[in-house]
């Protein structure tokens, strides 16, 4: 009866769109969300919170929400699902974190500056880029392209209370009819924040440096080339949720890509890309004063891949059609230093050098029935190869699974369709999809990976099948001039769900812990998503909007899933004339009532919090100054939600300024 009402508040609720706005024919034809973010020529990167971390913007998103372990890169989800049934790019690259603690999620490597949208696709629609549950999201980098706009530039500078952040940025475009080049720099440097009422959160300091370019050249009016590089470095990156601290958080991303504009009318574009990145992440307790015995957890990760994505018409035809194959390289180690310099170290490899190759093939079409109905389908097929390639990472595992061999393949299928009524007010939507994915490279081979949340190691299972899920989506929405109001639903019947559980025969190689869980599969978890989102325009220059979100997962036994998001709701009211623009914002959810004590977790208490923003836009001698101030928490609320890491409690009052020099 409870799950009844909740439900019903979430329907009845006022609510609205995200903080961004939301590209109306990609919703219809690609069955995808895009948020906009830092594009120079989008109106909303001169509202809110222009020097934001990317999880703010992505926020915005009713589909996306993060687990946070510190004040440095939160770990997206998608539909309530953790990474592991997501994939996450960059420009359509594979990436793969370095860390078996998740310290480096693929948003972590970018910056809102050189960011122009995400695109955010749900289910079996975001398979494109690899085999997904949840979906997928896409981090398309700002670039100028041929415009001939010759010099352009920017520079930028922010300030933040909780935990003096200080942040610095720079951008250089040059673009011609033939060449252009984008290069952008950012740095973040923050001390510890502090909570609500006042109280210090320790090892939440951090400091950041990131680089993107891309330069194109384009050689006629149909062929270009671009090539792109990304380097990121973040040092002295503390985590209070964790028992470890980040020494080193590196990487470089580099990419080549071909564009052809076919001549024949049927072919739209055509691009092909060749890519490589590598990530290194170090995490050390050295600056940890009371630890029961130190050690060291340095990272991985590298990753070569490419991908061809060619685009069409034919009759009532939209299609596209992609292959993408990548090679990825993941080692992990970790070495314990005893007190007792007479006793020897341990070593052990908590990722084996694991290689996985990964080859697919991904098919979209959209086919307009009529003026009112659009019918879409998509088809993956992948083929999915792992294998050990450190003869001591393949013997510790073998203690566990003494008939495992040193690889395995595994063929991946992902398929669904969506039919789509869309009227001049009125758009309905409904869809089905299939997907599988292969367990991740901690789920299948991870070695004593020690889970600080529920205070166990955790060890792979490399024998376990594929995960499978059968999804249900619907959506129904209205819009006119003034009003609009969207509600999305997607059900999962998840089979052989993926998820560590104890072992009570095995001994932890940590001190002072639970125990040991391996990972096994169930026969099923079913987890239930909905949101509703509201926009009204009225008077002279305000807008009303509002967004609910409401989540329930459970499993095979209806226990509950772990990190499921209670009732959450977010009401925005905002003002704008000429080039002032102010917003209030309130954030509230209720009780965690769905929470998983197997996990690790304990009811989350309601909280509400309020947002002010203010921004000014002033323009002198044809170049653009933006200046932006504003408080978060405004009454200092001290909370935390159900998906902060051991609870660790978020920001309290933080009163930021912005300013933003545009020539």
């Amino acid at each position: 009866m409870k799950k009844i009402q909740i439900l019903g508040i979430l329907l009845l609720s006022i609510n609205v769109l995200n903080a961004q706005e939301v590209a109306q024919d990609s919703i219809v034809h690609k069955l995808s969300e895009v948020v906009l973010v830092g594009n120079a020529t989008n109106k909303h990167h001169n509202e809110n919170k222009s020097l934001a971390t990317i999880e703010d913007y992505l926020s915005a998103s009713p589909s996306v929400d993060f687990i946070k372990r510190g004040a440095y890169a939160w770990e997206p989800m998608v539909q309530g699902m953790a990474t592991e049934r997501s994939v996450v790019t960059i420009d359509g690259m594979r990436i793969y974190g370095a860390c078996t603690d998740k310290m480096d999620p693929i948003t972590s490597y970018v910056e809102i500056s050189n960011l122009s949208k995400a695109t955010i696709n749900i289910g079996q629609q975001g398979a494109e880029n690899g085999a997904t549950i949840a979906g997928g999201i896409d981090l398309e980098r700002r670039k100028t392209g041929f415009r001939n706009n010759g010099w352009k530039g920017s520079v930028q500078t922010g300030l933040e209370s909780v935990n003096e952040q200080k942040i610095a940025g720079a951008a250089l475009q040059y673009s011609s009819n033939t060449f252009f080049s984008d290069v952008d720099v950012m740095y973040r440097n923050a001390e510890n924040y502090s909570a609500g009422g006042g109280g210090e959160v320790l090892y939440s300091q951090f400091t950041k440096y990131n680089l993107s370019a891309i330069t194109g050249y384009k050689w006629n009016d149909r062929q270009w080339l671009e090539a792109s590089v990304i380097y990121d470095e973040a040092r002295d990156v503390g985590y209070p949720a964790l028992p470890m601290d980040v020494l080193l958080a590196q990487a470089f991303i580099g990419s080549m890509e071909y564009f052809a504009l076919p001549e024949s009318e049927k072919l739209t574009q055509w691009k092909t890309k060749l890519y490589y990145n590598t990530i290194t992440h170090i995490m050390d307790d050295t600056q940890r004063p009371d630890v029961p015995i130190r050690m060291d957890m340095p990272g991985w990760s590298k990753t070569i891949g490419m991908y061809s994505k060619l685009n069409g018409t034919h009759n009532k035809h939209r299609w596209n059609l992609s292959v993408n194959t990548h090679y990825n390289n993941s080692l992990a180690e970790m070495t314990m230093f005893p007190e007792n310099p007479d006793e020897n170290e341990m070593f052990m490899l908590t990722w084996p050098d694991v290689g996985t190759l990964y080859a697919g093939v991904f098919a979209e079409d959209s086919f307009k029935l009529s003026e009112k109905f659009t019918v879409g389908f998509t088809v993956g097929l992948g083929v999915h190869h792992n294998s050990i390639n450190d003869i001591f990472g393949l013997q510790s595992l073998q203690i566990f699974y003494p008939e495992m061999d040193d690889s395995k393949t595994r063929f991946l299928l992902n398929t669904g369709g969506r039919v789509v009524f869309q009227n001049n007010f009125w758009t309905h939507s409904i869809g089905l999809g299939y997907g599988e994915r292969a367990p991740s490279v901690s789920e299948g081979y991870g070695f004593y990976l020690f889970n600080s949340f529920d205070a166990f190691d955790y060890i792979g299972n490399p024998e376990m099948m594929n995960e499978k899920s059968l999804e249900f989506n619907a959506s129904t929405g209205f819009h006119n001039k003034a009003f609009s109001v969207k509600f999305n639903t997607a059900f999962y019947h998840i089979s052989d769900y993926i998820i560590g559980k104890p072992d009570p025969d095995l001994s932890p190689m940590n001190i002072g812990i639970n125990g040991v869980k391996v990972y096994e599969q169930l026969p099923y978890a079913q987890l239930w998503s909905n949101d509703i989102s509201v926009s009204y325009e009225f008077l002279n220059g305000f807008t009303a909007k509002a967004k609910a979100i409401y989540r329930l997962g459970r499993d095979h036994n209806n226990e509950n899933l772990p990190l499921i998001q209670p009732l959450t709701v977010e009401t925005v009211l905002r003002y704008r004339k000429n080039l002032f623009y102010a917003e209030a914002l309130v954030e509230t959810a209720t009780k965690q009532y769905d929470f998983s004590p197997e996990f690790g977790e304990n009811q989350t208490p309601a909280y509400t919090i309020f947002n002010l923003a203010l921004s000014q836009t002033f323009y002198i001698n044809q170049q653009k100054m933006v200046l932006k101030a504003g408080a978060e928490n405004l009454l200092d609320e001290n909370y935390s939600t159900y998906a902060d890491w051991n609870n660790i409690p978020r920001p309290g009052r933080n009163v930021y300024a912005n300013v933003v020099y545009a020539f």
